[in-house]
């Protein structure tokens, strides 16, 4: 009954009817175009023979020629996948986004609870607001790429939010581990938090003091709670030695990496230009360049804040950012692991901070315009194969933050104009 009212209250806001309806028409048409167009063109057809040839044929889980595009994940992300290889291909694609749709109302719910708990003191004390985010984050257009294509981001955001929020709401050790083994299993689901592991380390420098904070009980709780899932992988290397080759082969020193594509990484756009342009390059060293220098500076900014409440917020920003930025493959559905954290720190900056200024851009351009340079991309890359455009809002996300991050004065105001969004 509780559950009810809740929704008949947000039914009272017309952006929140518009965005039910508007991803409702996003998960219909994505059944829709699947049965028409894509029956044999999308992400899930690997996840679907994922589970079964980690059941009938382990070790040739990498052989690549058994999927339509490269498999790429942990090994153990395979089990999570089993369970719709028992049942027909077009009824396993519409129960997984039928997750999907279900995993949005999770998400729309921890959000919720993680912004009422962060929300600056300045902001607006209703929920209008709030409501008109989760809104503009169901309307989104990455929402229907990630229904087309069967693809898993939403559970990995899911996790990423409940770990979030936990991290935030509970200090005892008993929830800091527990919050650090969800973000484990998100990461052997898909390796998108990956650089979030030393963004947990509780450590910091103080210019002005000149003193080191650092937290080595809880810091300790949180990487072992984050590797303990991750290292089950190992198990399986280890049982399975090809498998490790495979997966290294895959993600760092194959040729899919080389592949000309519209991935809007920095280091596909250096690998596109010497690809077009014939210029030798190693893959490896690209690769390791980008995340050297991006991971270095964010980590740095990171150490070298000058606050602590919620400062966790800013890490998991930084490492989905390095990783966007870093990683070869990055798509426009991806940014539905990044969008829901730009609404948390909109709401966790002062309300007319001018660092926003960097963040709302960024997240309008990565929920609605995106797509559009990635059809432009399709039209010049015989050309000019660079899809550089969201490339440019993430490093001013990046670059938000990190003022925010080195900023001597927290309650940073432009008051021009009240209200707006």
């Amino acid at each position: 009954m509780k559950i009810l009212n809740r929704i008949k209250e947000l039914c009272k806001y017309n952006i929140f009817r518009y965005a039910i309806v508007l991803h409702i028409f996003y998960f219909i048409l994505s059944i829709i175009l699947f049965f028409m167009f894509f029956q044999e063109k999308n992400d899930f057809i690997i996840f679907y023979r994922v589970g079964e040839i980690f059941l009938n044929d382990t070790e040739n889980l990498y052989n690549q020629s058994n999927y339509l595009w490269d498999f790429r994940y942990f090994p153990l992300s395979a089990l999570f996948f089993i369970p719709f290889g028992f049942l027909d291909f077009k009824v396993s694609f519409i129960i997984f986004n039928l997750f999907n749709l279900f995993l949005n109302i999770l998400i729309c719910v921890v959000l919720y609870k993680t912004i009422i708990i962060i929300r600056n003191e300045d902001h607006e004390k209703d929920d209008k607001r709030v409501i008109l985010y989760i809104s503009l984050y169901l309307m989104s257009l990455p929402h229907l790429l990630n229904y087309i294509y069967g693809q898993i981001n939403l559970y990995i955001t899911l996790f990423i939010l409940i770990s979030l929020y936990i991290f935030i709401k509970f200090n005892n050790i008993k929830w800091q581990f527990i919050g650090s083994v969800i973000l484990g299993i998100s990461i052997i689901i898909k390796p998108t938090a990956f650089f979030l592991i030393p963004f947990l380390i509780i450590f910091s420098f103080d210019l002005n003091k000149k003193q080191i904070q650092f937290d080595f009980i809880k810091s300790t709780v949180r990487l072992l709670g984050v590797l303990l899932p991750l290292s089950l992988n190992f198990i399986v290397f280890f049982i399975y030695p090809k498998l490790w080759k495979g997966f290294l082969e895959t993600n760092f020193t194959g040729s899919n990496p080389i592949a000309l594509n519209f991935s809007y990484s920095i280091s596909k756009l250096i690998t596109n230009f010497c690809y077009f342009y014939n210029i030798p390059f190693s893959q490896l060293i690209i690769l390791i360049s980008i995340v050297g220098f991006l991971g270095a500076l964010g980590f740095l900014i990171f150490i070298f804040r000058r606050f602590d409440e919620n400062s966790i917020i800013y890490g998991y920003a930084f490492a989905i950012l390095i990783m966007l930025l870093s990683y070869f493959d990055s798509w426009d559905h991806h940014l539905l692991n990044l969008t829901p954290i730009l609404i948390i720190i909109i709401f966790n900056l002062p309300r007319h901070s001018h660092i926003t200024n960097s963040i709302k851009p960024g997240f309008f351009f990565f929920s609605f315009f995106d797509l559009a340079f990635v059809g432009i991309w399709y039209l010049t890359y015989p050309l000019f194969p660079y899809n550089f455009e969201c490339t440019i809002f993430l490093l001013i996300t990046f670059y938000g933050i990190s003022k925010f991050c080195l900023s001597k004065k927290r309650d940073n105001f432009n008051i021009d104009i009240k209200g707006g969004i």
